[in-house]
């Protein structure tokens, strides 16, 4: 019999909130959370607005002796980790070792604690770095740290793909448990927003140059102009169905029925204003696989979860993709265009907003959209609506090519 993987906990840490609830109220009120950026003095680059985690204290979630070996995103890792155990009243002390695995993303490591110490290398006097150094920045330190913690010693791994992330890395986990672990930590989150690290974000192109927060980051819109960089993200403990059900899990949000990933194979994307056509048929494959793999419709579909890269060009290959897997029309609904865009942490925290959508059983709107550019057509949630959601699709595009799509379905006759 196929094991089947379900989410029974989650926890959030965003520019929506420091706990899942936080994030769903913010996300039903339509709050826009972009704003110019404090973290460093951002007046002298093109890009000035970001989706900022405020009030993050990170003593409040782990010890001070960790902190001072990690970096901002792993902190905002481990205290969405640390949320979601508890939401899921899993001990992983109780549990075999073996048997529990980590699978988080990352897309660009731990810049602020690289920040610091470059700088020290370069400006201080001893022209050296920390100790930590060379583990802080690592793109694998969340998963590490988070597997030392809690002593999760089965087969783990750290999925890099940009965006896309998110959803890979709760692809690799339907992967483990099929192949025998029980418990799975899944999602991730990221923290790109420093000197260095906006450097390199603004290489791409695609970053917005607006100075007003209200019309910063348009997905889909006519007036869209590029993206809102933004941190934080989103952690799952994924379970064996069998094995959730067994230990008294206090509740089953969604089973992760489907998963399907490829990559364009192109060398290079387009840069500057994003106006060259992109492929869409690489993103309708990944839907179209996800929902096989699923064994369910496009008509079966209760809502999707749109990448919402914000890039014109992107916007009108995701419609199309969008369009082609679901010709009858499907409810298009994402909160990027408030909160700023995280890269895998975006899509871990779309998963996210599903999974509370199908237990509360209510669609959020489409935030950000005024006017849909020609090309991007689609069917937009105006406004939040009650409404019927037992199968949710989710999208994403990692930037220079990479695709895949989520689909999650609300457990039946289990425990609620």
């Amino acid at each position: 019999m196929t094991r089947r993987a379900v989410i029974t906990g989650i926890g959030v840490v965003a520019p929506s909130g420091t706990s899942a609830s936080e994030h769903w109220k913010t996300v039903v009120a339509g709050e826009n959370r972009i704003a110019p950026i404090t973290h460093f003095d951002a007046s002298g680059y093109s890009t000035t607005l970001a989706g900022e985690v405020r009030d993050f204290v990170p003593e409040q979630h782990m010890d001070r002796r960790l902190i001072v070996q990690t970096d901002r995103w792993t902190w905002m890792s481990m205290a969405a980790t640390t949320e979601a155990l508890a939401d899921a009243e899993l001990d992983p002390s109780s549990l075999d070792p073996y048997q529990m695995s980590v699978a988080l993303a990352s897309s660009s490591g731990g810049n602020h604690f690289g920040q610091r110490e470059l700088q020290r290398l370069w400006s201080g006097e001893k022209r050296a770095v920390g100790t930590y150094q060379s583990i802080a920045w690592f793109y694998a330190a969340s998963v590490g740290q988070t597997s030392i913690l809690h002593q999760m010693k089965g087969p783990s791994s750290v999925l890099v793909s940009e965006a896309a992330g998110g959803l890979d890395s709760l692809g690799y986990a339907v992967r483990a448990i099929r192949r025998g672990s029980d418990v799975v930590l899944a999602g991730g989150t990221e923290a790109p927003l420093g000197p260095y690290a906006l450097a390199c974000l603004q290489r791409s192109g695609w970053l917005s140059r607006r100075k007003d927060p209200a019309r910063g980051y348009l997905p889909f819109d006519a007036d869209a102009a590029g993206y809102v960089p933004a941190e934080g993200g989103a952690i799952f403990v994924v379970e064996e169905e069998q094995h959730a059900l067994r230990r008294g899990a206090p509740y089953m949000y969604a089973e992760v029925a489907g998963y399907a990933a490829n990559h364009d194979g192109r060398i290079s994307h387009s840069c500057g204003d994003g106006t060259g056509e992109q492929p869409s048929n690489y993103l309708a494959a990944a839907l179209r696989g996800a929902l096989h793999r699923a064994q369910t419709s496009p008509a079966q579909t209760d809502v999707l979860f749109a990448d919402s890269a914000g890039v014109p060009a992107a916007d009108r290959a995701e419609a199309n993709a969008i369009r082609t897997v679901f010709p009858d029309g499907v409810p298009v609904t994402g909160q990027k265009g408030l909160l700023g865009r995280a890269a895998h942490g975006s899509s871990a925290l779309d998963v996210a907003t599903a999974v509370l959508a199908m237990r509360e059983q209510t669609l959020p709107a489409f935030g950000a959209l005024v006017n849909p550019a020609p090309g991007c057509e689609l069917d937009f949630i105006a406004a939040p609506q009650r409404a019927a959601v037992h199968v949710a699709a989710v999208a994403a595009r990692g930037y220079d090519g990479f695709n895949s799509a989520l689909i999650l379905r609300r457990p039946e006759g289990v425990r609620q």
